[in-house]
């Protein structure tokens, strides 16, 4: 049993071990391999975004990780029918719903659900109906939440890239005023019964903030921790983000 279960879960996104992988089109680093890693050192789970232009996750990534793993999949995909096929055949633990556009060179907002609450509530149905958790990325908004919420999502998964960015750029009081407003929103959300997850550019400077919302219960992080990896190893780089929100959480 994997002794944090019962605390603040971590899931460790493995996306940018295949970058590296992929810059030279070789098979190593291989992100499965990454993923044990992470399981070894304490994670909870393990995040993979099959993109549809496969830029780091391979389809043979997720097949391989489905195979190996013995933590929870959450695969991150678009509201495509390409990937709803794909996870309806694999049926990972969760499925994490998010915005995708070819041009951009990661996640850079949270998913429009309330524009598109018909098309989604239909699309996350089946998926539901596998036994896969829904999760939806969705900005910290009261109108995406409710929104998430009458679709049948379990789950939301706030953005903390903007809260990120302004930390990164010395922007404290715009910083500190989305952190009061993700802070609300994960009250909210738990208010009508979504489990809240939180995710995306946390570090070890942000990571304490987020990780002390009493309604969070999963952080997945990916980015910082494969980078972090090249200097400090993965198993210690993932065991100081397990510090850092352990220590938030107490």
């Amino acid at each position: 049993m994997n002794p944090n279960a019962g605390s603040l879960r971590l899931g460790v996104n493995i996306d940018h071990v295949a970058t590296v992988r992929n810059a030279r089109g070789s098979a190593y680093p291989d992100p499965v391999r990454a993923a044990k890693l992470a399981e070894a050192a304490g994670a909870d789970g393990i995040t993979a975004h099959l993109r549809e232009d496969r830029r780091h996750i391979s389809d043979a990534d997720i097949d391989a990780l489905m195979d190996q793993l013995t933590v929870p999949l959450n695969f991150e995909m678009a509201a495509t029918a390409e990937m709803q096929a794909i996870a309806l055949r694999h049926r990972p633990h969760a499925v994490c719903i998010v915005p995708e556009k070819r041009e951009e060179r990661t996640t850079e907002g949270g998913l429009e659900v309330a524009r598109e609450e018909n098309r989604l509530a239909h699309f996350i149905a089946p998926l539901r109906e596998a036994g896969s958790r829904v999760s939806i990325f969705i900005a910290a908004d009261a109108r995406q939440i409710e929104a998430a919420h009458r679709i049948g999502a379990q789950v939301i998964e706030l953005h903390t890239g903007a809260y990120c960015d302004f930390h990164a750029e010395g922007r404290f009081d715009e910083r500190d005023a989305e952190l009061a407003r993700m802070r609300e929103m994960a009250g909210f959300a738990h208010s009508l019964g979504l489990e809240v997850h939180a995710g995306h550019g946390l570090t070890y400077d942000t990571v304490q903030p987020v990780a002390a919302f009493p309604e969070v219960m999963e952080l997945n992080i990916g980015h910082f921790l494969i980078g972090e990896a090249i200097f400090l190893g993965l198993g210690p780089a993932i065991a100081e983000m397990r510090r850092l929100m352990d220590e938030a959480r107490a």
